[in-house]
């Protein structure tokens, strides 16, 4: 890898964190073919293809990077965690869960507790899922995905939405954009009867970034606001 392709990587990056994602996507894509193997640089790239939902490329940019020289501890439990997201994605849940947990078992982090709370909640595993974001919440009470991970867990699959709602009122305060937040609290908004905040907070979660660990996906939304648009 030479001179060239390391400067082309470096600035596929500086533009994805700049937020120009078409630039970055295609300095990253010829940097990539010419050999790429800087792990920082591999890691922003996966991430770039995980929001783009291109799962396959993904999973092979970091098996690069799980041979990359320079790959440090830090680096690589970013580099699993996108690894389990990966898996996740592709239909193997138990993995991902796996992958975390063997990570969380080595060192306790902000990142690890919001992506294997979440993929907990996919599981369907009740008992745990409750377990493990109490623990969370315990570990940072005033988390928003923390919060917001618990209300799903009462919601989705305890059907307690009177023991949700108060998680996802207090997530929405601390993270007023939240993506999934807004879409829960915009359904019972709906339930109430009061149409125009749940628009509200729709619009709200229709705006922001999202990410593969959005459990309100943008179709969702659009046909939600189809729906009360219909309805109105």
């Amino acid at each position: 890898m030479g001179f060239m392709t390391n400067l082309k990587g470096n600035k596929a990056y500086a533009a994805h964190t700049r937020g120009k994602l078409d630039e970055a996507r295609k300095l990253y894509e010829e940097a990539y073919r010419e050999g790429l193997n800087l792990p920082k640089i591999l890691y922003g790239y996966s991430v770039l293809l995980l929001r783009c939902e291109e799962y396959e490329k993904a999973l092979e940019v970091l098996r690069r990077m799980e041979k990359a020289p320079g790959l440090t501890p830090e680096l690589r439990t970013q580099m699993l965690t996108n690894y389990a997201i990966v898996c996740w994605k592709r239909g193997n849940t138990d993995r991902a869960v796996e992958v975390l947990q063997e990570l969380h078992r080595k060192k306790k982090n902000g990142a690890i507790y919001g992506t294997l709370g979440f993929l907990l909640i996919e599981q369907g595993n009740t008992e745990e899922a409750l377990r493990y974001n109490e623990e969370a919440l315990d570990y940072d009470e005033e988390d928003p995905v923390f919060l917001d991970n618990m209300g799903q867990v009462y919601y989705r699959l305890v059907g307690d939405k009177e023991k949700a709602k108060p998680y996802f009122d207090k997530a929405l305060k601390l993270k007023p954009s939240a993506i999934d937040t807004n879409y829960f609290l915009a359904l019972y908004d709906e339930e109430a009867g009061d149409r125009k905040a749940a628009m509200e907070k729709l619009r709200t979660a229709q705006e922001g970034k999202f990410s593969p660990l959005n459990y309100a996906r943008p179709e969702m939304i659009r046909d939600k606001i189809a729906e009360l648009e219909a309805d109105a």
